[in-house]
């Protein structure tokens, strides 16, 4: 990248307005306004329509961004950077972009950490055993032998698998390592060195399935990981395993799942599904041996603010000539979210 004048590169937002207005608040756009030009009132819905897009030398986009193809880019002559307040930039970069050679970051390292910490979350409570007991103490309103009920419960020497060395996946791995814990990760990425350095056993998906008592999903969404957890997979989990998912409802056979979990056999933390949202008859709403949530893992609320401070980074840093920190790379789109 290359240093800037004294002015300021020309700057658009490329998102839903609502996104835009959770995002960047007045201070924020303050912020924003130091290092890039840019009208905060305007937020681009419709790319190819766009009357300013053709100054813009920099989109910040986040979710509900327009898809950037060819027609945008031959409107958008000044275009030289992509800012994604978000994860994934799939939806709307398209292979045009990287033949324009475009810089492109995104906020994914930022996203990671709340479904990391919803992740653990249920890992402990899974071995814990924690919504089990509380509906039965709930029900029965007196100390019951719970260590009877629940034989071998509690975290302490469990085994958890890792499907995924992603970002989330690794951040995963990171927040376990202080707790008593056995880990093993499956990712046909990583070798066996790099697993130990992120503190877990490298073994086969299949090993992986029939040793854990918890396992929790961090793949991308990819043709091979389609139902990966597939009614074999499921077969193969211990009676009473957890399986946990916040990466993609596609990684997971929603039918088999349901079958094993209606069966009493396994237990699981649904946090996206196939086809998200449900319909209202699945039994995996009622279930009580399933903890089905509504995509919350990611960013919301407070956590907002995480995405924000790493865009802002990201755009002094462009306006600096400096590279950017969460560069998103054409290569490794093939095997990322």
């Amino acid at each position: 990248m290359r240093p800037h004048p004294s002015d300021r590169p020309r700057a658009l937002f490329a998102m839903g307005r609502h996104h835009r207005d959770a995002l960047f608040p007045p201070e924020e756009i303050r912020r924003l306004s130091q290092y890039v030009d840019i009208d905060p009132d305007l937020v681009a819905e419709d790319l190819a329509h766009e009357p300013s897009l053709p100054e813009a030398e920099l989109l910040i986009t986040s979710w509900g961004c327009p898809v950037i193809d060819e027609e945008v880019l031959a409107r958008a002559p000044a275009l030289k950077a992509v800012v994604h307040a978000a994860g994934s930039v799939k939806h709307h970069v398209t292979q045009a972009c990287w033949e324009r050679g475009l810089a492109v970051s995104s906020a994914a390292a930022a996203n990671a950490v709340p479904v990391a910490e919803y992740t653990v979350a249920a890992i402990l409570f899974a071995n814990k055993r924690v919504l089990d007991i509380g509906a039965l103490y709930r029900e029965h309103r007196a100390p019951l032998d719970w260590a009877r009920r629940f034989p071998g419960f509690g975290n302490y020497r469990r085994t958890v698998g890792v499907v995924g060395a992603s970002l989330v996946g690794r951040r995963v791995l990171e927040l376990l390592r202080p707790h008593d814990l056995d880990l093993l990760l499956a990712d046909p990425y990583v070798d066996a060195a790099r697993a130990t350095a992120l503190g877990a056993r490298l073994v086969g998906l299949d090993e992986l399935v029939l040793a854990s008592d918890v396992i929790t999903l961090h793949a991308p969404e990819l043709p091979e990981t389609h139902h990966l957890m597939d009614a074999r997979r499921l077969a193969l989990m211990p009676d009473g395993a957890t399986l946990v998912n916040t990466a993609r409802g596609s990684l997971v056979d929603t039918d088999a799942l349901t079958a094993e979990a209606a069966a009493g056999r396994l237990h699981a933390v649904i946090d996206v599904t196939e086809p998200e949202v449900l319909p209202p008859d699945s039994p995996l709403y009622r279930l009580p041996n399933v903890l089905l949530t509504p995509h919350i893992a990611g960013s919301l609320g407070g956590e907002l603010r995480r995405i924000t401070e790493s865009a802002l980074a990201e755009v002094a840093r462009y306006r600096s000539g400096e590279p950017f920190r969460y560069a998103v790379h054409r290569t490794a789109l093939a095997t990322s979210a």
